[in-house]
């Protein structure tokens, strides 16, 4: 009897299917995969059962409308996403290398932008005046494979599965307002002072967990939250620093947004009460992106602002 080995043949590995398969899993959903890689539903779906019968393995469980990965689907993903995050890397940097420029790409939110990034952000280019940094402002989160995002700062618990995380910066939250507003506006010393104000509100009740709300505020302060003259709803927490700023209402104050107005001036505490979020500021990257000069730079000066800022 004959025996064949075929086992120096190179296996052809289905790409367009592991890439789908892998925004499934980072995006647990096919509608939201499908988007992402500009195709149909049905495609996605399409590629994710042609790659569990090449592979003879389940990689997904579907049920109730959500997606999970099984064991052998999350090591795969993992892989995919470190594999084609490697790739992405070195053609941009040969790319790059090309062209003489070698530029960091930044993703973050669009608040902390405005309010903390840009403001420092002169500080690196004085260190590094040979590495131009462009900012990005989303509040979606980076896919490090296609949208060349080499280092993304975002909000939340730290939960993000397969990439570098490390924490920047905690959160306080206080209630701020202008100055001008203590002056001319109705009397402002308690919380039940705020049913004669404008609460100004900043919308992250999209968040999972127990977002930095004013109902948070006021049950981990153990006050009761009246109800306000009105209430202002914003979208970007810039927006309702600038708002409070301008005395147009009281704002729950969360502390990297704030501490550049409170040493201004532009804000003040109006009264006492603050409490610990359970929300921070994160860096996140591939892991082998900190391999990479310029990201590392990068990484470790944020963590030296955010140091000498005293959070």
């Amino acid at each position: 009897m004959w025996r064949v080995s075929y086992t120096n043949m190179p296996v052809v590995l289905p790409y367009t299917a592991l890439r789908a398969f892998e925004a499934v899993a980072r995006l647990r959903g096919f509608g939201r995969a499908a988007e992402e890689l500009g195709v149909t539903q049905s495609a996605v779906s399409q590629h994710v059962k042609s790659l569990e019968e090449w592979l003879g393995q389940r990689l997904l469980t579907r049920g109730g409308g959500r997606v999970a990965t099984t064991p052998e689907g999350a090591r795969l993903a993992a892989a995919v996403k470190l594999g084609f995050g490697q790739i992405a890397s070195v053609c941009r940097e040969l790319r790059e290398a090309q062209s003489g420029t070698l530029a960091l790409n930044i993703s973050c939110l669009p608040g902390f932008a405005y309010l903390w990034l840009i403001p420092r952000l002169i500080g690196f280019d004085q260190l590094h005046p040979d590495v131009p940094v462009s900012i990005t402002t989303t509040a979606a989160l980076a896919n490090f494979t296609d949208d060349e995002t080499d280092l993304a700062i975002r909000y939340g618990l730290g939960s993000y599965s397969g990439l570098h995380v490390e924490q920047l910066l905690t959160e306080t939250l206080f209630p701020v307002c202008a100055p001008a507003l203590l002056e001319r506006g109705p009397r402002l010393r308690c919380v039940e002072d705020l049913a004669q104000h404008t609460l100004l509100v900043d919308d992250v009740t999209d968040l999972d967990g127990n977002p930095p709300t004013w109902e948070f505020w006021a049950r981990e302060t153990g006050n009761r939250l009246p109800n306000p003259a009105r209430l202002r709803r914003f979208g970007q927490s810039n927006m309702v620093v600038q708002a409070a700023e301008r005395g147009l209402g009281v704002a729950l104050g969360r502390t990297p947004l704030v501490a550049d107005a409170l040493a201004r001036g532009s804000l003040v505490r109006p009264f006492e009460g603050e409490v610990a979020s359970l929300f921070s500021y994160w860096i996140v990257c591939p892991h082998e992106a900190l391999s990479v000069p310029r990201v590392r730079n990068f990484r470790d000066w944020l963590l030296a602002e955010a140091r000498n800022s005293g959070q």
